[in-house]
């Protein structure tokens, strides 16, 4: 694993240039937001509490929420601030997906993979990630968590600061550029010595080279570290998931002390019992993935307080097409998720698809369903999706919530997730830092 509707906004400047064809209404994020906004939403799931709100005012300024309640109460104060009509409707945060690859459009198969490094120029897998990033934002993540351009160097960077830009449409980004594996341990694999064939990763061996190198990818722009802690998964006797440890402890602490020296978060896949062990024993900020879970594991997640992103739907989504072990990968995960939530994981766990691992017309929200079918409330999976996602990403005071002094993302859905989940799948409102861009 690696890694639409109808755009409105009245007045609103198209300033996409060569992807005017793609997006022929979707504003630029620097378009001036209305001066003041009030949105009257039926039902409000905030993000942070318990339960959902009836008859809601909120009252937007510039790009934040300045005044939040029952709606009679701020509609009188709201003055001349345009209104939006949201009374039928459930209004949530923005989504939050803290594990994507919009640089890759789907690799079930390694041949799959390979296609995309081989014969795609980094320029066409760029303007491909330009589309991605759009579907993204269409379908309610207003934020993502970039975990690495697989071959694509730092490409996710430029995507993320066009966005930033107004140059084009698309979530809020947080990029891990590159990643980092060790030698032999990543594909592309399988061809002839004779041939020099781009790595999909940064390779990288020994503790010296490893903060070198973490320097580097900072220099040019990365806002996470991402490392490839175990790959080659087998099941031992015991039954237990375990795999082969890409880099020794030496290494792995390497990665984690530089990268939190110089400020930024670190995030570790590890699948297997060995590499979560040793990502934990590193100092990892998250395990991505994590299929090979055990009570002992999630204990020490709980204590050390690392977040797991699950990525369920990939796993569900590419082991039939994979086959080996991957299918076993999957019920073993699916046993992980209750043990993590019945062991006190909750707080930690926040919601990551791996979209890219699987392609962009697949809808991101298909996560939710699967982690209420493994245990948590509506609820539950919609916060994990909005405030811990947003605690994970350090940015919990401007995303993640509908709240006084947050930026105003937010989306709407006809129906009620809490009574079916799946309604997520069906935004029909999508509106980051106070413009409009779906409706």
């Amino acid at each position: 694993m690696s890694g639409y509707s109808q755009l409105v906004g009245p007045g609103m400047t198209l300033v996409i240039g060569f992807l005017t064809a793609l997006a022929p209404s979707l504003p630029a994020q620097d378009s001036p937001p209305p001066a003041r906004t009030l949105i009257h939403a039926g039902r409000l799931i905030d993000g942070i509490s318990e339960q959902a709100r009836a008859d809601q005012g909120i009252l937007i300024e510039g790009d934040r929420v300045v005044r939040l309640g029952p709606y009679r109460a701020v509609a009188a104060e709201a003055g001349d601030a345009t209104p939006l009509d949201l009374s039928s409707f459930t209004v949530l945060p923005g989504l939050i997906d803290n594990h994507t690859h919009i640089l890759l459009q789907g690799d079930i198969t390694a041949q799959d993979y390979d296609e995309q490094l081989l014969k795609e120029s980094i320029p066409y897998r760029t303007i491909r990630a330009t589309v991605a990033a759009r579907t993204a934002l269409l379908n309610g993540f207003t934020t993502l968590r970039d975990l690495e351009t697989e071959g694509a160097m730092y490409a996710d960077v430029d995507v993320r600061n066009a966005i930033n830009r107004g140059i084009i449409p698309g979530p809020r980004m947080f990029v891990a550029t590159r990643a980092f594996s060790a030698t032999g341990m990543y594909p592309l694999s399988g061809y002839s010595w004779e041939l020099r064939v781009p790595e999909g990763v940064q390779i990288v061996d020994g503790a010296d080279n490893i903060r070198q190198a973490v320097r580097e990818q900072v220099k040019y722009g990365a806002d996470w570290i991402k490392v490839y802690v175990d790959r080659r998964y087998y099941l031992a006797p015991d039954g237990r998931l375990r795999s082969w440890v890409n880099f020794t402890d030496e290494e792995l602490k390497a990665f984690a002390d530089e990268a939190h020296r110089l400020g930024r978060k670190i995030a570790g896949h590890a699948i297997g019992w060995d590499g979560i062990d040793s990502a934990l024993r590193a100092g990892f900020n998250t395990i991505e993935h994590g299929d090979g879970l055990t009570p002992d594991l999630i204990d020490r997640m709980v204590r050390q307080k690392v977040y797991w992103c699950p990525t369920i739907f990939v796993g569900a989504y590419v082991a039939e097409g994979r086959g080996g072990i991957w299918p076993r990968m999957v019920e073993l995960e699916r046993q992980a998720f209750g043990e993590a939530i019945r062991r006190g994981l909750m707080p930690w766990i926040s919601y990551g698809t791996d979209a890219g691992g699987y392609a962009w017309t697949e809808n991101q929200a298909q996560e939710l369903a699967y982690m209420v079918r493994y245990g948590m409330t509506p609820m539950q999976a919609i916060q994990s999706a909005t405030a811990t996602a947003a605690r994970l990403l350090g940015q919990e005071d401007r995303l993640g919530s509908v709240a006084v002094g947050r930026f105003a993302d937010l989306i709407a859905v006809r129906n009620d997730p809490l009574q079916d989940i799946t309604e997520l799948q069906r935004v029909v409102f999508v509106m980051k830092g106070g413009v409009v861009v779906r409706q």
